[in-house]
C-alpha cells in the first residue's frame, strides 16, 4: 500500500470526482457502496428517519460545511485551502479487500494523518472513498468544528508510510517477495536484487511515488514565495526550486539504480595469462 498526499484545494469537488472516477453530479449518484468510512461524529448528527444514503453532492456539502461555518479560519500560513486529499494504492498482486477491511484501513490512515483523534468531539469532517480498483481516497476538511485549523504531523508522509506497512502486515496483504510465485509457477522467484529494484522503482515513480509528492509540495511552496514581493521571497523561491531539482535528480538516480539491478549480470571477460618465458640453457662448448 503506497500513500500519496495530494495538493490541498478550496473545495472537495475535484478530489471527490477523482476518487469516484467521474464528475460529482448535482443530483443523484448514490455512493453508498463507495463511501466505506467517515468522521465518527457524523452518526450523532443524522436523525433516525433521515435517508440512509447520500448523494455525491451531499457528501461534498458535508465536507464543505466547516468552510462556510467558519469563513475566516485559515492555516498558520494564512492559507484557506482546507481540503486535504490522501490516496493509498494496493500492490497489483494484493487480494481484494472487503468493505470492513477498507474501513479499518481508512480509520487507521486518518489517525496517522492527524485528522481523527479518538474522543475529540471537534474533529475534522472526513470521508473515505473506495471508488477505484485497489485504491482508497481519504478526503478531509482541516477546519475543525470549533473553527480552528487542524495541525498535522511534521513528518506526515513518514507516519503514513509506517502505518501503511502495519496495515499490510495486519491484513495479510501480498508481500512483494511472493508476488511472482502467485502469478505462475513457471516464473522464477524474484531475487533480492529484483525486490530492491521494485522498492527503488516505486520510490522513483513519477506518477504516484512518494518522492514526486514531496517534490510537488516543494515546487508549490516555491511558486507561492515567487508570487510575493521582496528580495527575500525571491531568494527563498529560488532555493526551493533548487531543492525540487535535486529531488528530481534523486528520482532519476533511483530509477537508474533500479534498472541496473534488473539488468542481467554481464559475463566476466577472461584475462589472458602472460606468456611463459622458457629459460635457455647454454650448452658447453
Amino acid at each position: 500500500m503506497i500513500p500519496r498526499i495530494n495538493e490541498r484545494t478550496h473545495t472537495p469537488h475535484d478530489p471527490l470526482s477523482e476518487a469516484l472516477g467521474y464528475a460529482v453530479p448535482f443530483v443523484g449518484g448514490l455512493t453508498e457502496h463507495a463511501v466505506v468510512a467517515y468522521w465518527p461524529g457524523l452518526d450523532s448528527y443524522i436523525l433516525d428517519d433521515e435517508q440512509a444514503t447520500w448523494t455525491a453532492k451531499q457528501w461534498a456539502e458535508h465536507l464543505e460545511d466547516p468552510l462556510l461555518e467558519h469563513p475566516f479560519a485559515a492555516s498558520p500560513q494564512d492559507d484557506r485551502r482546507a481540503i486535504f486529499h490522501l490516496d493509498a494504492r494496493l500492490h497489483p498482486d494484493d487480494r481484494e479487500l472487503s468493505r470492513a477491511e477498507w474501513a479499518e484501513a481508512a480509520h487507521r490512515l486518518a489517525r496517522a494523518a492527524g485528522i481523527e483523534t479518538p474522543g475529540d468531539s471537534n474533529d475534522c469532517h472526513w470521508i473515505a472513498v473506495q471508488g477505484k480498483h485497489g485504491r482508497l481516497d481519504l478526503i478531509a476538511n482541516l477546519i475543525r468544528l470549533d473553527g480552528t485549523w487542524q495541525r498535522q504531523p511534521a513528518d506526515l508522509l513518514r507516519r503514513l508510510c509506517d502505518e501503511a506497512r502495519a496495515i499490510e502486515e495486519d491484513l495479510r496483504l501480498t508481500p512483494p517477495r511472493t508476488a511472482s510465485r502467485q502469478r505462475g509457477s513457471s516464473q522464477e522467484a524474484p531475487t533480492s536484487s529484483t525486490q530492491f529494484a521494485r522498492v527503488l522503482a516505486q520510490l522513483a515513480n513519477e506518477q504516484d511515488g512518494p518522492l514526486v509528492a514531496v517534490r510537488g509540495l516543494v515546487e508549490h511552496t516555491a511558486h507561492r514565495f515567487a508570487d510575493q514581493a521582496g528580495a527575500a521571497s525571491a531568494d527563498t523561491a529560488h532555493r526551493l526550486e533548487l531543492i525540487a531539482h535535486r529531488l528530481y535528480g534523486i528520482q532519476q538516480d533511483l530509477q537508474a539504480t533500479a534498472t541496473s539491478l534488473n539488468a542481467p549480470p554481464q559475463p566476466r571477460t577472461a584475462v589472458p595469462a602472460p606468456p611463459t618465458v622458457k629459460a635457455v640453457t647454454r650448452q658447453p662448448r
